[in-house]
């Protein structure tokens, strides 16, 4: 390039869509930085477009990924929480993986996940509706036993009212096949639902949710304490 072509270049005014693309990245980074790092381009610009900001998705992920600007990555590892290898009641799936329900308080999921701790494990039960996407009820132990998803359910149930014949669905793991969870489950009228023996898909609104709650949080922090990581598990969610 010759000084002169240089030199009328950098002249030049910024075009408008130079400029539109400034402020966007503004708005990216501003969503991101917001989010402490943990949402990719498809989060981003879902944040941007409830907020009125005006782009496509592609421009966004284009911009994120031409300024180095990514969301937080999954890890593999993670110990079995679901022993379906028990002599216990195992209840049909009642939900066939019908995951659209109009109204709240009509089908719950359940399940538990392992979060690390420099103390150790500290094992989080969840009950989310599958309407609204929203975690009704949870319990955090240093154990999973039986316990555990008891307690989640006893908060959710406490916290919400439903009505009699909401399905309440889950894996095969011997937390929820025990007496003391059925039981619980027909005093409050409740029916109870199970996934099929090995399909993770059968629940996957519940696997979607605890797979965002790991990359979001539990990848990017080092808890020192159980206690820290109930605290923070119960401020993010």
């Amino acid at each position: 390039m010759s000084a002169s072509g240089y030199y009328a270049w950098r002249g030049r005014p910024e075009s408008q869509r130079a400029a539109a693309n400034r402020q966007l990245l503004v708005e990216v980074r501003r969503v991101h930085d917001h989010h402490h790092g943990r949402y990719g381009s498809p989060r981003v610009h879902a944040a941007l477009r409830a907020e009125g900001v005006a782009a496509s998705r592609g421009r966004v992920a284009r911009l994120m990924r031409r300024h180095g600007i990514r969301g937080a990555a999954a890890r593999r590892f993670r110990p079995v929480t679901t022993d379906s290898r028990h002599g216990l009641p195992v209840a049909p799936d009642l939900l066939g993986q019908a995951f659209q329900v109009a109204e709240p308080n009509r089908v719950w999921l359940a399940d538990i996940t392992c979060l690390p701790t420099a103390e150790g494990w500290l094992y989080l039960a969840a009950v989310l509706d599958l309407a609204t996407r929203k975690i009704v009820g949870w319990a955090m132990r240093d154990h999973m036993r039986a316990e555990l998803a008891t307690s989640a359910q006893v908060m959710a149930i406490q916290r919400q009212r439903p009505p009699v014949g909401l399905i309440q669905h889950s894996d095969r793991g011997s937390q929820y096949a025990s007496r003391d969870y059925r039981d619980m489950l027909q005093a409050a009228g409740m029916r109870q639902s199970m996934s099929r023996r090995g399909c993770c898909y059968d629940n996957a609104p519940m696997e979607s949710f605890l797979h965002t709650l790991k990359v979001e949080l539990v990848h990017r922090t080092r808890f020192e304490t159980r206690d820290q990581a109930r605290r923070e598990v119960s401020d993010a969610y």
